[in-house]
């Protein structure tokens, strides 16, 4: 069944992918991957997911936990998290190819109720199983749908009712299970996390994510840290500077530029704090990534 859905990737992967390696389908949140080469870093603000990685393998870091992960296994990550991955197995001859599928809350809320789920503790947002056969074999249906875009509207949504189902019966379930309690902290935090995303630029008072969340501030504080391993302040802080490194390597834009885009009104501050987390300052970043050229993400 793995190597069944492997070709599945592969065929519509090599049709549909734009120069990043990415290739979007008609089916929202769910997206195929291929690089050809092991890959940079990168950084990113993660919302709640999972991966099939069908060939190949991959390193995701959040904070001090580090996980690596190849054919046959799954990457879920079930908040929104601050991630380093880097792709550390591909060729020309064997390239790394994975397919992603967001995870819907509320669809996550209607099962867990249907299939008469207990509640659960709160516990890691990042984790790394084997994929059930179940999950596989939902995804390569996802995938042959695909070949019949007039059936996409008509078969998408209980084909991915269905690959949720299977993630909540396997091994996934007890962490993909906190994301049906709209009450539950998680989703509390991710009203909150919405807030900053639609908003990173400006400054945004921790009183309004806290009423949000519907925290006092010190809970807020509390849970937001235990969530996304972050304050709300570093959190927007990455959102910026994630933003602000995009604007530079897709589009171009000077570092000064991109500096006061993303809110920042020193230069030197955002140089500083951009050297902190990606190593490098922008402008030798920059040069460093022009030297490499294109690579697949």
């Amino acid at each position: 069944m793995t190597e069944t859905l492997l070709e599945a990737v592969r065929r519509y992967t090599e049709t549909h992918a734009d120069l990043s390696g990415l290739a979007r389908t008609p089916i929202p949140g769910l997206a195929t991957i291929r690089a050809t080469m092991p890959s940079d870093m990168q950084y990113a603000i993660s919302k709640p997911l999972v991966a099939l990685v069908v060939q190949g393998a991959k390193r995701v870091t959040m904070g001090d936990d580090v996980f690596d992960f190849s054919a046959r296994d799954s990457l879920l990550i079930t908040a929104d998290v601050p991630t380093v991955s880097e792709i550390t197995a591909a060729s020309v001859g064997r390239p790394y190819y994975s397919l992603v599928l967001d995870l819907d809350p509320a669809l996550i809320a209607e099962l867990r109720v249907e299939m008469k789920l207990a509640r659960v503790a709160d516990g890691a947002t990042v984790r790394v199983e084997p994929t059930d056969t179940e999950v596989a074999d939902a995804a390569l249906r996802l995938m042959r749908l695909l070949d019949r875009p007039a059936s996409v509207p008509v078969l998408q949504a209980q084909l991915v009712r269905e690959m949720h189902y299977w993630l909540l019966a396997g091994r996934h379930g007890t962490a993909i299970r906190r994301l049906g309690w709209p009450d539950g902290h998680v989703r509390r935090v991710a009203r909150a996390v919405a807030v900053l995303r639609a908003e990173f630029a400006e400054t945004v008072p921790v009183e309004r994510l806290a009423a949000v969340a519907g925290m006092s501030p010190s809970s807020f504080h509390q849970h937001f840290r235990a969530v996304t391993s972050l304050s709300p302040l570093q959190f927007q802080k990455q959102l910026r500077l994630i933003e602000a490194r995009r604007l530079m390597l897709a589009e171009g834009v000077p570092a000064s530029h991109a500096a006061f885009a993303v809110g920042y009104e020193s230069v030197p501050q955002f140089t500083r704090e951009y050297g902190r987390m990606f190593g490098l300052s922008p402008v030798r970043d920059m040069k460093a990534a022009r030297d490499r050229g294109p690579v697949a993400a």
